[in-house]
């Protein structure tokens, strides 16, 4: 109590040039600069997080690229290795070029893969038959080829082996390109050859190239093989990478040739490989973006307080100088000395104050009723400003929290004796609490999803009456405590059903939901209703419009997101399913992990 005592008794000890000073510090310059500080601090960290996930999102994208690509070389590669055609071939000996050529020219196995496959730069196969010569894809093995280091390495292993080789075009420019090299035992001779499956980096930049990212792709500690940004191309990465780890993974700030940019860096098994791909994605912009905006908001936020400085400043100036020629005419006059000057600048209440002192002065011989009419006229300005301050007080209350005034109107409908108001409006506190909890949230229990499903239920019974009635059924020995699933799954479904199935439905209406697990694998999840039900053709472009959404079924956009959510986040093996006919109801069935338990 005593340190509000001395600041109120420094505050009135304390001229009205440094109040007004002291108001713009404690009640606009301080408040600034808090909040201020805070929103750049938080937009710079919501700015970062957003250029990472985006990063993220673009390494996940090439990742998926460069997988979908090696595997299907790998296929490919499978193929040629099971060929009995092609082991014949390697196997003959020919007595002469003619017939080499023309038994390699029957074989259009690897033409046809190279025309069909725009992934595939080319094809080559290094034997070791002396009767073969160079035709196409074929390939007699010399001397530098046998000491070139992946046809050594291919030599010595049974598995594929991915390498990142040079090529050369027919311009003689030369590039690097993954390769996929495989050993072929031919059988009949005990002898072997070697395939090697060139990627197009053409096709690789057509399906990976983002203007506004740097993409990088290497294999093992090989040189770049595909790059975004020209000259890379062929060399090595100069990144912090530990190629001992089996797995890889960095996401976060990263130094790049003198640049600092959010990066993430992850690695890729390809199908059946003990190699790695290492896929490096950055953005060099973040930061630079970054901090222009972090300046664009420190200059309003300057901006915001320096305006009001010099207005303040401009201001205080101004009335401290008339107030203080006020005084001194008011000292002057206290002293019988009534020649003061003519007015003050203004024409505001201190200059109304001037010329109440000049009529003072002017009627000194009435000096007891004009003191009367002062004293009266000074309780009307004490009467307004106080009605001035009321108002500024009443108008400076801070509104309660939502769950505070749900709550209150609550209690109020509850002493009023209205109870189903009390109840929904408890319903409603607890469905928008739950909503609140699990916004950006990826998964939360199934009794907690269900709960709030049965809340939202209970309070559409509340507004629809017995136009919607609700039923949930659950296994006994099932525990929903010890299961997760994705949040604020099952809300739209219902809403669908309740807002279509039951739309010219006036009572009787019913929204069942049925828990059970199926072969001790999948968790099935069933809403149905009892309502209009739908034909065959709208059942087909319902269906149609959530595996794959279209512009024009907007209405639908909910049931797509949630069968999308399911398989991004558990697979393709799960998702919804929808039966339906026509006034006999819609049954949506979504199936899920029975297994997925909640982690400790």
């Amino acid at each position: 109590m005593k340190i509000p005592r001395v600041l109120q008794h420094t505050f009135h000890k304390t001229n009205v040039k440094k109040k007004l000073y002291f108001i713009y510090i404690s009640a606009l310059l301080i408040p600034i600069l808090i909040i201020g500080i805070f929103l750049i601090v938080n937009t710079r960290r919501l700015l970062l997080n957003h250029y990472k996930e985006q990063v993220e999102a673009e390494n996940t994208r090439v990742k998926s690229v460069m997988f979908d690509v090696t595997t299907t070389v790998y296929n490919i590669s499978d193929e040629i290795f099971a060929d009995k055609s092609l082991q014949t071939l390697l196997a003959a000996r020919y007595s002469s070029r003619q017939e080499a050529d023309r038994s390699c020219s029957n074989f259009t196995k690897l033409t046809n893969y190279i025309y069909k496959n725009t992934f595939i730069s080319s094809i080559e196969l290094y034997t070791t038959n002396p009767t073969i010569y160079e035709y196409a894809s074929f390939q007699p093995v010399t001397e530098d080829i046998k000491n070139t280091h992946w046809y050594q390495q291919a030599s010595n292993r049974s598995d594929i082996l991915w390498k990142s080789l040079q090529s050369v075009d027919t311009w003689n420019n030369t590039s690097q390109e993954l390769c996929l090299i495989r050993r072929i035992p031919i059988i009949a001779t005990k002898e072997y050859a070697v395939l090697v499956i060139r990627i197009s980096n053409i096709y690789l930049k057509n399906r990976i190239q983002n203007n506004s990212l740097f993409t990088a792709v290497t294999v093992n500690n090989d040189p770049v093989f595909y790059s975004s940004k020209r000259g890379l191309s062929g060399k090595y990465l100069n990144l912090p990478i530990d190629y001992e780890q089996p797995q890889f993974q960095y996401s976060g700030p990263l130094t790049y040739e003198h640049k600092e940019s959010i990066a993430d860096i992850s690695t890729l098994h390809p199908f059946t490989s003990k190699d790695n791909l290492y896929i490096l994605s950055m953005d060099f912009n973040a930061f630079e973006d970054t901090a222009n905006i972090t300046l664009i908001c420190s200059m309003i936020i300057l901006f915001a307080t320096v305006v009001p400085l010099i207005l303040i400043t401009l201001f205080t100036n101004q009335f401290s100088s008339r107030i203080i020629t006020l005084r001194g005419e008011m000292y002057k006059a206290s002293k019988g000395d009534y020649n003061i000057i003519d007015s003050i600048p203004g024409d505001d209440e201190l200059s109304e104050v001037f010329q109440d002192l000049k009529v003072m002065i002017q009627s000194i011989t009435k000096m007891n009723a004009q003191m009367y009419e002062v004293k009266i006229q000074e309780q009307i300005l004490k009467n307004q400003q106080q009605k001035m301050e009321f108002k500024m007080l009443a108008s400076q209350i801070n509104p309660h929290f939502l769950y505070n005034t749900l709550e209150s109107i609550r209690m109020k409908a509850l002493t009023e004796g209205n109870r189903d108001v009390s109840n929904a409006i408890k319903l409603l506190g607890k469905s928008m609490h739950y909503v609140l909890e699990n916004t950006g949230t990826s998964s939360t229990t199934l009794k907690k999803e269900l709960d709030y499903i049965s809340i939202y239920l209970a309070i559409q019974k509340f507004r629809f009456n017995d136009r919607v009635n609700y039923s949930l059924t659950i296994p006994e020995d099932m525990d929903l405590e010890e299961y997760q699933i994705l949040p604020l799954l099952l809300q739209p479904i219902v809403e669908n059903a309740i807002l279509h199935g039951l739309e010219e439905t006036e009572k009787g209406g019913l929204i069942s939901i049925d828990v059970a697990a199926k072969e001790d694998e999948f968790l099935i999840i069933n809403i149905c209703d009892n309502g209009l039900g739908m034909t065959e053709e709208e059942l087909i472009t319902l269906t149609d419009s959530i595996n794959l959404r279209h512009k024009q079924a907007a209405s639908n956009i909910g049931l797509y997101n949630i069968n999308q959510r399911i398989k991004l986040f558990y697979g393709d093996a799960y998702g919804m399913a929808i039966k339906s006919q026509p006034h006999a109801g819609t049954l949506v069935s979504l199936t899920l992990p029975l297994h997925n338990t909640m982690e400790e």
